[in-house]
């Protein structure tokens, strides 16, 4: 007998209520399998506030939509060792686009953060109205050059330098890859096929500390990438410091010495002008024109061959100019941190960007200017160290970025 009965609302409303906290359940073990890398059953049940048999339940349902596998046994020796489960690493791929002002990435990155294929070029970000053009189809080459299935890709993290309005998708530093009035974000969407998600250099190199380097677990810091610019990550309460227009972190531009040089920005005295490697590179080049005693003098008839790796080399080779130079950066960038860390109270600065290479030689002036222009309480369990993550921050955090936006909205099946 057909039966007449039609489920009210009340009924309606509670299995919306049910799928809802599932919905969450599923999130929630990606989330953990994601950071962790891999978890048993009983680990995941106590993560989770719930029963083994529960989170089996929710488990085998994200084995059967592709999501999880099993990766082998718990280590142990006592009785039957646990089944342990990570994210699946064949599908469910990111690609990871990091563009600075001198070359762009192209990475294809699996659920374990591990990349499977990976592809550079030199670029010229500036006053490059083909730029983001050259993007779209500099993704869409990698892609077909490597073994994956286009089908299989969920998302794409653009890193990149400048003022980021993530809300919007717009880049308002590089107005050139701002091609019509919709965000470049929904134009390389159109372009691609695939959900794009734009995050400032800077910030993308502070997440991935956060999730993965040294600043794992800490709920404040501060990570500064100094490269041809100084940027700066902030993370507070876990989470990254976006600001009300997600500028917040554009440390290199206070100003340090109000009769220094002329920033690109227009100010006088940034620290840009004093910190950054290409300030620094500049400031050895006219040195060594000058006459300068040093093992760089060996470029004077070319100073263009000397570059930010050959000043950190000749440093570690003794020289005393390279060390002088990269001490006297070092100060400068401690008194610039000073003014964050006053601020934000971090627990602990971690050093990024092209001079972390140059860490044994750096960190030691910041920790003297932040004694000399902190208050002692913000310093007492401050820690600064350099990145153990050997540049890979950025990209890790970049992956982070995304796939953490994706696990947040991930609809699964009633």
């Amino acid at each position: 007998m057909t039966s007449l009965f039609t489920p009210g609302e009340d009924v309606v409303s509670k299995r919306s209520v049910v799928f809802h906290k599932k919905n969450q359940k599923l999130r929630q073990v990606l989330s953990y399998l994601y950071q962790e890398e891999s978890c048993t059953l009983a680990q995941l049940a106590e993560l989770l506030y719930t029963s083994v048999p529960s989170i089996t339940s929710l488990v085998d349902e994200l084995i059967e939509q592709g999501w999880v596998c099993t990766t082998g046994t718990a280590s142990g020796n006592n009785g039957r060792r646990p089944v342990l489960f990570s994210l699946n690493p064949n599908g469910q791929y990111i690609i990871v686009l990091d563009s600075s002002t001198h070359d762009t990435h192209v990475m294809l990155v699996n659920p374990l953060r591990q990349i499977v294929f990976q592809r550079s070029v030199d670029t010229h970000l500036e006053d490059n109205a083909q730029f983001l053009p050259f993007l779209a189809s500099f993704v869409r080459e990698s892609v077909a050059g490597s073994t994956i299935d286009p089908k299989d890709i969920i998302g794409l993290g653009l890193a990149i330098p400048g003022l980021i309005d993530a809300r919007r998708g717009l880049n308002l530093t590089y107005s050139n890859l701002n091609l019509t009035d919709q965000p470049l974000t929904s134009w390389l969407e159109q372009e691609l096929g695939y959900p794009v998600h734009l995050i400032n250099d800077s910030k993308a190199t502070a997440l991935g500390e956060n999730r993965f380097g040294s600043a794992q677990g800490k709920k404040h810091a501060l990570s500064i990438n100094i490269d041809w610019g100084v940027g700066l990550g902030i993370i507070l309460n876990g989470e990254v410091f976006q600001g009300a227009s997600g500028f917040a972190g554009e440390l290199g531009h206070i100003q340090i010495d109000p009769d220094g040089e002329l920033c690109y920005c227009g100010k006088v005295g940034c620290l840009d002008t004093v910190t950054s490697a290409s300030s620094l590179v500049r400031r050895v080049q006219r040195a060594v024109l000058d006459g300068r005693m040093s093992k760089l003098a060996v470029y004077q008839h070319d100073v263009s061959q000397i570059t930010i790796n050959r000043v950190i080399d000749a440093a570690h080779a003794g020289d005393s100019f390279a060390i002088d130079q990269l001490h006297a950066t070092g100060y400068q960038l401690g008194k610039g941190l000073s003014v964050a860390i006053n601020l934000f109270n971090p627990e602990t600065i971690i050093i990024d960007g092209v001079l972390a290479e140059a860490s044994t030689f750096i960190i030691n002036p910041i920790e003297q200017a932040i004694n000399k222009y902190c208050l002692s309480g913000f310093r007492n369990d401050l820690t600064v160290e350099a990145t153990k993550l050997n540049g890979a921050a950025k990209w890790l955090g970049t992956h982070a970025y995304v796939m953490e936006n994706l696990m947040a909205t991930l609809q699964f099946a009633d």
